[in-house]
């Protein structure tokens, strides 16, 4: 059994560029499918959150049109609710990445207010790709990338390709005129290889340890892909 982290938003909004607030969160099918698949498989969940909040859900990522249905959403409320792990985050700044066989960033619009700026995030996240650790991240989760960026505007994810929430996507739900910041923007100016799918459709990147999905959709088959680099 390997213990894998989640790391986590803390984040309930994300501050849009006429400095309004637009309610967010975590979103919940980028917990939920690998929680799911990770603790079935027989392994150890952990998750950490900025001070140790325990991290707030994207309401709009419980309602039935995003899950598939009214049955849909109830299930996808209830694997919220019966993960105890969600209820007793740990402080991000007290961990210590050489316990965990991998990293998972879920995401949601939270990561882009907290980590996506957050000193220990990126300390973390230096040191497992310093150590090969495998390190997954999906959707908006890959913005705690951002906070990696050296003086020289150098990442230890420079070079590397990947995916996450695509300009295309971001124009497609409305926020794209709205936000500070476009995230496929920020990801291509940080140096990495993004590589764009279809809007909605399940995309998964793998380079070497950097496993990362697109969007909600990625999400399950991303953690197959990490299921597997687990054995």
């Amino acid at each position: 059994m390997a213990k894998i982290l989640f790391v986590m938003t803390g984040a309930r909004h994300l501050t849009l560029a006429d400095g309004t607030e637009h309610p967010t969160g975590f979103w919940a099918e980028e917990f939920a499918a690998p929680y799911l698949a990770f603790t079935e498989a027989g392994h150890e969940v952990v998750v950490a959150t900025p001070g140790g909040v325990v991290p707030p859900v994207d309401q709009a990522s419980l309602a039935p049109e995003v899950n598939g249905g009214q049955d849909g959403a109830d299930a996808m409320a209830a694997t919220l609710r019966s993960a105890a792990e969600l209820q007793n985050p740990i402080a991000l700044e007290s961990v210590d990445p050489a316990e965990y066989a991998a990293v998972f960033y879920p995401g949601g619009h939270g990561p882009m207010e907290d980590l996506a700026a957050d000193p220990h995030s990126a300390r973390l996240l230096t040191d497992v790709m310093a150590a090969g650790t495998p390190v997954a991240l999906v959707c908006h989760g890959l913005a705690a990338l951002l906070a990696t960026e050296g003086p020289d505007g150098a990442s230890p994810f420079t070079g590397y390709e990947i995916t996450g929430f695509t300009r295309a996507e971001e124009t497609l739900a409305g926020l794209a005129d709205r936000v500070k910041w476009v995230l496929e923007d920020r990801l291509v100016a940080l140096g990495v290889r993004f590589s764009a799918g279809e809007p909605w459709a399940p995309v998964v990147v793998v380079d070497r340890n950097v496993l990362t999905g697109q969007n909600p959709a990625s999400s399950a088959p991303l953690a197959a892909e990490l299921l597997k680099t687990l054995g």
